[in-house]
């Protein structure tokens, strides 16, 4: 397929010569001896598919190596990114640049929004590329459970962008469980402040679907940032900020937030997938619920018994929602803006947002009393890059990386279960895992694997 551009501007005509000092520059990993067998030293060559944003923090997680070709349908918003790596190629449809870039990619980035991680990850790993996806791993749980097997199938290595799973933090908080520090665990509250917490975007339209139909920006190709979402007009309430709080784009607060604040319980507690998802939302008029998140929603889940580990029931909350105060916290203790509570048969353990910030058994005097066991899980590389240069070790070494998709992939389809729940407010729903089936709610069903525009697939 044609690269699409309705102009040619300067930097269209200065992406050739970049492309030409790229060629010169960089030595693709297979000439060198491939993937799992690379000489001491020798770098990837690492493309990204989303440029700006989120996206323009994981490529510079990534410098270390050689960043040989960049996509983005946003020319404004990538900018910042097309000019630090003057020597990549640019692209604004990946299914291009992977064409013509096959053999000089090793290792792709993938951090668009949403609705689009699936379609991009999914070609990666198809052509054998290495690939770390942001987080949610997908929009649909389908497309998880997809991507979960392409990952097994194409053998390539790959890292959820949940970096809290990197983290001192959270293997500390599994050893700790596993040592028996509570007890067993029989509940767990997981908290945000999302999407009112303030930030730009996090601060989620709640709205019905505009009908204003202002022009497209010159530097924005529309119809590539869709995807394979069904088409709408373009208008500026969507993108580059706020896709988050519009159901065909994001995944709200609980899929933006929940990879991260859940992530502690999925691991330590051993969770896998839930039996049964309710959920209470703040919507009420039909036409905004229909096309966006709620301002607040509460989802609870029930998780079956793991072996010698009893059955769970975890809580959701957000738009700054919090739990009840456990009965070990200290008066003066608050609950931060993202967090979550262990309640055990012997104590409490509390942890804030990514499964980092002030991993504590409550109170504080029992903190100090309690022995702490041996390190029993490996450690990550720590530092701010830790979590996407462990994602960079495990293409050069082939041992897997800390969040890959066998770990991710049903870590998100948990995640977007409760939103599903979401969408089916007050609705208990039954869940059958093996077959991607909600098995008492038929409504729900759709909501699965919803249908790709024409020209799109998986």
């Amino acid at each position: 397929m044609a690269e699409k551009r309705r102009t040619v501007s300067r930097r269209d005509l200065l992406r050739g010569t970049a492309g030409a000092v790229a060629a010169f520059t960089f030595v693709p990993g297979h000439v060198l001896g491939g993937v799992g067998s690379r000489p001491a030293g020798e770098k990837l060559n690492i493309a990204a598919i989303g440029s700006g944003g989120m996206g323009a923090s994981n490529i510079n997680a990534c410098s270390s190596e050689n960043i040989v070709a960049l996509c983005d349908v946003d020319d404004k918003n990538a900018a910042g990114t097309f000019n630090k790596f003057p020597n990549a190629k640019k692209y604004n449809d990946f299914r291009v640049m992977l064409d013509k870039e096959d053999k000089n990619i090793d290792a792709v980035i993938v951090a668009t929004p949403d609705h689009t991680h699936a379609v991009a990850a999914m070609a990666c790993m198809k052509r054998g590329k290495h690939v770390y996806c942001q987080k949610p791993l997908a929009h649909s749980i389908y497309e998880v459970r997809k991507l979960t097997e392409a990952a097994r199938q194409y053998k390539v290595q790959t890292q959820m962008g949940n970096q809290g799973h990197s983290s001192e933090e959270i293997r500390m908080l599994c050893e700790w469980i596993a040592d028996g520090a509570i007890g067993p665990v029989r509940e767990v509250y997981t908290w945000s402040d999302r999407p009112v917490g303030g930030d730009p975007w996090s601060d989620f339209p709640i709205m019905a679907r505009p009908k204003e139909t202002p022009p497209v920006p010159a530097t924005l190709d529309w119809d590539l940032w869709l995807g394979p979402v069904q088409y709408r007009p373009y208008h500026p309430i969507y993108c580059p900020m706020q896709w988050r709080g519009w159901w065909d784009f994001g995944t709200g607060a609980l899929g933006d937030m929940g990879c991260h604040i859940i992530d502690p319980a999925f691991w330590a507690l051993k969770l896998g997938a839930p039996t049964r998802v309710e959920a209470t939302t703040t919507h009420y008029q039909p036409e905004v619920a229909s096309e966006t998140y709620p301002r607040a929603s509460i989802v609870r889940y029930e998780f079956p018994s793991r072996g010698d580990m009893p059955a769970v029931k975890l809580t959701w909350f957000d738009g700054r929602l919090l739990p009840p105060r456990p009965k070990d916290l200290e008066p003066a203790r608050r609950l931060e803006g993202n967090g979550a509570i262990f309640l055990g048969d012997k104590g409490t353990i509390m942890h804030g947002s990514h499964g980092a910030g002030g991993v504590r058994i409550v109170p504080e005097e029992k903190m100090k009393a309690y022995k702490r066991p041996e390190k029993t899980l490996p450690r990550v590389r720590r530092g701010q890059a830790g979590h996407e240069q462990d994602w960079v070790r495990a293409c050069k070494d082939g041992r897997p990386a800390s969040s890959t998709f066998d770990y991710g992939g049903p870590l998100t389809e948990a995640v977007l279960l409760g939103v599903l729940a979401m969408r089916m407010k007050d609705t208990p729903l039954e869940w059958d895992p093996v077959n991607l089936k909600v098995t008492n709610v038929d409504e729900a069903q759709k909501h699965i694997n919803p249908p790709y525009r024409e020209g799109w697939t998986l």
